[in-house]
């Protein structure tokens, strides 16, 4: 198998990853790379949410136990620990390739891996503390790994990325609660819905009340707040980088907005991003323009120590 072969396969795997584009703005001789990490992150996924036992979804049929999952990520382990290990895979040839190419630390993967097998065995989080954490190994990988294939490694950098795909990754959450509960999951902290009157019992049956609404419009201002702290990344970045990560922050903040727009009653609509959000997304990219209030000085005192940061 070639390398080429390799990448294109990736590339058809990272075509769609949740509410925001891949690559679709990075310099065509990084394109490649970034695929490959995204491809890895959705088969890795994949796994834990579908139970794909091989390394390429459609090599084996769907093992739904846990133990099958398990052993599916245990597999990618491996093989990102040893490139020996699936020489013939497409997916591990190509990614193999890119962290050698780039010098990518392999924590950053096993972070993921980490992420997903808990989603196989943890179906509750007690505490917003452990929402980020998870966070943290989920989503935080993937931004690190795209500023470091970009040769983005000031750690200011990388600490405001952090906030943008926590950030876009709680947005998911809050956009998939019914989706989540479909699988036994809930990502709402137990405390605080105990704290604004949310049971299980009244989510699984659906009930949008008010103390559900006010509980999700207290989540989903966190998350604007999230967003609103990583923005300063993109004033220290090169174009079309920031091209990309603008049009990344600005999908996941109009997913907000449309849960704003429901009336935060995402347990009986799913707000998606269509044709019609992509000309003032992509105009707001391509011309750096943010939503929101205007900037505060903290906000202004974060870009500005970023942007020295990149000099």
């Amino acid at each position: 198998m070639t390398l080429d072969t390799a990448y294109a396969a990736c590339r058809r795997i990272a075509h769609h990853y949740e509410n925001f584009p891949v690559g679709f703005l990075v310099s065509p001789h990084l394109r490649p790379h970034i695929h490959a990490v995204y491809a890895f992150a959705r088969l890795a996924d994949d796994i834990a949410d579908e139970g794909y036992g091989g390394l390429s979804a459609e090599s084996v049929p769907p093992e739904q136990t846990t133990s099958g999952r398990l052993a599916g990520l245990r597999r990618f382990e491996t093989a990102v620990r040893n490139p020996a290990a699936e020489p013939e895979d497409a997916i591990f040839l190509a990614l193999h390739h890119t962290i050698q190419q780039f010098d990518l630390p392999i924590a950053l993967f096993l972070d993921l891996l980490s992420a997903f097998a808990q989603d196989v065995e943890k179906k509750r989080y007690a505490t917003f503390a452990e929402v980020l954490d998870y966070c943290r190994r989920s989503a935080n990988p993937i931004g690190r790994l795209v500023l470091l294939i970009h040769g983005e490694r000031e750690e200011e950098q990388l600490a405001a990325s952090d906030a943008i795909c926590t950030a876009l990754q709680i947005t998911n959450f809050w956009q998939d609660v019914s989706v989540d509960l479909l699988k036994d999951r809930i990502y709402l902290p137990q405390d605080e819905m105990t704290s604004f009157g949310v049971t299980e019992e009244s989510l699984l049956a659906g009930c949008a009340g008010p103390e559900f609404r006010a509980l999700l419009a207290m989540e989903v201002e966190r998350a604007f707040r999230l967003f609103d702290e990583g923005y300063g990344l993109m004033q220290t970045l090169p174009r079309p980088l920031r091209w990309e990560i603008e049009l990344t922050w600005h999908s996941g903040r109009r997913i907000l907005e449309k849960i704003v727009d429901l009336d935060f009653d995402t347990l009986h609509h799913r707000p998606t991003l269509g044709a019609l959000d992509a000309p003032t997304l992509l105009a707001k990219a391509f011309f750096c323009i943010r939503d929101g209030s205007p900037r505060s000085p903290e906000r202004a005192a974060l870009g500005t120590s970023l942007h020295a940061g990149s000099s």
